[in-house]
């Protein structure tokens, strides 16, 4: 493979592993559904070695929550212009653009796609998104795309069995 292996995964939040509804109850209270898959997924990522963070433009009790159960650390978010953001995650993961692969679904994804090596999207994402990805996912957000994120990521490095056998799928 001539390109560099990809070291880190971003997710954007909504939209990607999330459906992009946010529930709102009757007290103004917001929730949001996340699916388990995807978490098994992020799993498998970080059994290989690899490492994942969250970029999102909103500021996110239930993304925290989620990032705390998944054990992810990189976590920025709260700023529309996602750039210094996906800066800052690239220095604290020790890694360069190219080594990145990015997952976001609406325009403000965009810039950030534009400056990793691996661009990632669902089927229903912004046309202008669609067009920067160099995969797309066959399942929408919220519905195990970060899944199918990671087994495309790594049955492209070779490193599917390995993360299988890391969890004892392969037994």
């Amino acid at each position: 493979m001539n390109e560099p292996s990809i070291q880190l995964l971003i997710l954007d939040v909504d939209g990607v592993l999330t459906d992009g509804r946010i529930f709102i109850d009757d007290t103004g209270r917001q929730t949001k559904a996340f699916h388990i898959q995807d978490g098994l997924g992020l799993t498998l990522w970080k059994a290989v070695g690899r490492q994942v963070a969250l970029l999102t433009s909103k500021n996110s009790p239930a993304a925290l929550a989620r990032a705390r159960m998944l054990g992810i650390t990189l976590i920025s978010q709260g700023a529309e212009d996602k750039l210094p953001g996906l800066q800052n995650l690239l220095e604290a993961a020790g890694v360069d653009s190219s080594q990145t692969a990015y997952m976001g679904d609406d325009l403000l994804d965009a810039p950030v796609m534009r400056r990793v090596a691996y661009p990632i999207t669902v089927p229903n994402a912004a046309p202008e998104v669609l067009q920067l990805a160099k995969f797309v996912t066959p399942r929408p957000g919220g519905h195990g795309a970060v899944r199918d994120a990671v087994e495309h990521l790594l049955r492209r490095e070779g490193l599917w069995a390995d993360a299988l056998r890391h969890i004892g799928a392969d037994r």
